[in-house]
């Protein structure tokens, strides 16, 4: 089995050195790789979940410092640790109301039965609560000790119980291990589907002989417009070339390769075009809890011509682009610079050197963003793999995939630090 240090070591290269395209690949390799260093973790007798939970903290403070732009590796960090926690909750929560009942079951006196039920009820209304938002690890291993669930037996049988407690404590750490390794294995697999998720919906959205505008390139928006092609539906899709890179003229091949009528237009052209369309189908590279969405150059400018022209504007994107972050927290990267080249080449921008000053400063500065930043109340509707909806709602449906004490992925301070 390789070393886990050599795999970490070489997601970090790729991930610096942005050789991994796309939110998708980007999701699966990290999910991935937590996977392999959670099934390398040796895990101490006690405070199993503590454990895990600081392994996969420690790796995923270098992923997201690697490349701070790609908010799907800081996405999947969070979520394998909100299944840590949910996992070691699930199985405390069910640890407590099985030593309650085998407690109610020996015991034949009335009053000792009324109060163990009294205090199974209150575990599992703590452990209702406490899927809202769960609390500190530490805490749920100290406020709720197993021998407080337990009541006190004659000496002879105390022996017994505490052989049944080691073991009981051993066959949980495994299950721990077993069950968080088995709900990494379905997330990953929901990232792999996510297209086919959503291009289920497709037939509900598009109708008989629309125009749909998108932009750029796009898989989940490829996808999606092809299955509703295959549901008989006849439409026709605008697709804007997204310069500098000219995504778009890929997207438009695979449209046409696919059977789809397709017409490419240019990114200055949108606003004339417009008027024409029935709806605007794209994909994004993250969406905020805000509802907020993080989407390749250039959309923005197709959103505010959606608006004016009360054309509805419709998100895809799959549950691993879902940030709980918002658009003005510190961690949060929204954009960055990519090579003047895409513009200008070398040789043109050498042309622009001003020589005769002796300095060799440039006159002429280029800018290539790469991202735009399109605010909520632009969106009309996001489509994910759970279905669609309101941009109003992402904050509750952002909260169910991640814990709050995960946020911020960083490691607790050590003692004497």
């Amino acid at each position: 089995m390789p070393d886990t240090q050599a795999l970490v070591n070489d997601f970090l290269n790729k991930l610096k050195k942005r050789k991994i395209e796309g939110s998708q690949a980007t999701a699966k390799q990290t999910a991935e790789l937590l996977r392999s260093v959670i099934s390398q973790q040796r895990v101490p007798y006690t405070n199993q979940a503590g454990a895990l939970i600081d392994a996969v903290k420690a790796v995923g403070e270098q992923l997201i410092a690697a490349n701070p732009v790609e908010l799907a590796v800081g996405n999947i960090v969070r979520r394998v640790l909100h299944i840590i926690r949910e996992e070691n909750l699930s199985l405390t929560t069910a640890a407590i109301g099985g030593l309650n009942l085998s407690a109610v079951s020996d015991d034949e006196n009335d009053d000792d039965r009324d109060g163990d039920s009294t205090l199974s009820a209150a575990a599992v209304a703590a452990a209702a609560r406490s899927t809202l938002r769960p609390p500190s690890l530490q805490t749920l291993l100290e406020d709720t000790p197993v021998s407080a669930a337990v009541p006190q037996t004659s000496s002879s049988g105390g022996d017994s119980e505490g052989k049944s407690k080691s073991a009981d404590k051993s066959s949980r750490s495994r299950k721990l291990k077993h069950d968080v390794i088995e709900a990494v294995n379905e997330l990953i697999q929901d990232i792999v589907t996510c297209h086919e998720q959503i291009a289920e919906q497709a037939v509900e959205h598009i109708h008989q002989n629309e125009v749909i505008l998108t932009l750029g390139s796009s898989r989940t928006v490829l996808e999606f417009l092809f299955a509703a092609k295959e549901k008989k539906r006849s439409f026709r899709v605008f697709v804007a070339e997204g310069a500098p890179r000219y995504q778009g003229h890929l997207l438009a091949k695979e449209l046409v390769a696919r059977g789809l009528q397709t017409t490419l237009i240019t990114d200055s052209a949108v606003f004339a075009m417009i008027s024409r369309v029935n709806m605007v189908i794209v994909g994004a590279h993250a969406v905020m809890a805000n509802g907020g969405v993080i989407a390749p150059v250039g959309m923005n400018l197709v959103a505010l011509a959606a608006q004016k022209h009360a054309v509805p504007f419709v998100v895809l994107a799959g549950s691993h682009k879902l940030c709980p972050l918002y658009p003005h927290n510190p961690e949060v990267l929204l954009n960055e610079l990519r090579s003047p080249s895409e513009l200008l080449d070398f040789g043109e921008f050498s042309d622009c050197m001003d020589f005769g000053s002796g300095s060799g400063s440039p006159l002429l500065h280029v800018v290539n963003p790469a991202f735009d930043y399109v605010p909520p109340k632009l969106v009309s509707l996001f489509i994910t793999d759970t279905g669609g909806h309101n941009p109003s709602y992402m904050y509750r449906l952002i909260a169910d995939y991640y814990s709050a004490d995960d946020l911020v992925v960083q490691r607790r301070a050590t003692a004497g630090n």
